[in-house]
């Protein structure tokens, strides 16, 4: 199952053999998590970092009367908290959002790759840079974008960071998240939400049912979300 983060660091850059290996290397064995499971809690002492082999997981801080910000989605291939390598503990959890399977890499070995691989040390480098600028783009929906751009923006990146690791065809792609699930990653209500979804199927442009995404026009998706996929970093190039 590693084979998908590979997937997704090659889509930017070459991977080597023994870069390959030493990721395989470094790897424990795999885990299965229930969906709404805290895999992370805020503040705890990390020794590894998780890796995301399938399923979706979602980072997030909440505030003592329950409600919760969600500030990042994650699919497979992603490493959830490379940051936890540096940092040593989160200033946030991660939940799963859907049943998943996940592998750690304890930082005894990624420092061994930081010592031994110089190459894949930028490459995952270049990773937690674009953790950053997917949190600046979704605090740009969470600040200034309308309800129904929020949403197509949402639409419209997890189409390209899903289609990168082949989860998503050209225009629909499952996602199995909830109303709620959804209202939490763009500051809106439930309510909210169901009117917005309701008013981007009536315009014709995607339709969410049953944990399923369906574009009907993504030019048009995209006029609506200001959609720029540049912050996504998609070429292909040696780091």
């Amino acid at each position: 199952m590693l084979d998908i983060h590979l997937r997704k660091l090659r889509a930017r850059d070459e991977i080597s053999a023994p870069e390959e290996a030493a990721i395989r290397a470094a790897a424990c064995p795999e885990i299965r998590l229930p969906a709404d499971t805290i895999a992370i809690r805020k503040g705890e002492e990390l020794a590894a970092s998780t890796l995301l082999l399938e399923g979706m997981m979602c980072r997030f801080k909440d505030l003592r009367n329950g409600e919760r910000q969600i500030t990042e989605l994650h699919v497979a291939g992603d490493f959830v908290d490379l940051h936890s390598f540096s940092l040593k503990r989160l200033d946030h959890s991660i939940l799963t959002l859907t049943e998943c399977r996940i592998a750690t890499v304890p930082h005894a070995k990624l420092s061994a790759i930081t010592e031994q691989h110089p190459h894949l040390t930028r490459v995952y480098w270049f990773q937690t840079n674009l953790d950053a600028a997917i949190h600046r783009e979704w605090e740009l929906s969470l600040g200034r974008r309308t309800a129904i751009a929020k949403l197509a923006a949402l639409f419209c990146e997890l189409r390209i960071r899903l289609g990168i690791v082949g989860l998503a065809e050209e225009a629909a792609y499952s996602l199995p998240l909830t109303q709620l699930d959804l209202a939490e990653c763009l500051g809106l209500t439930q309510i909210h939400v169901n009117r917005t979804l309701k008013e981007l199927r009536e315009r014709k442009l995607v339709e969410f049912r049953s944990g399923r995404v369906r574009i009907a026009d993504l030019a048009g998706l995209a006029a609506v979300a200001e959609f720029d996929p540049a912050y996504l970093y998609l070429e292909r190039r040696k780091r």
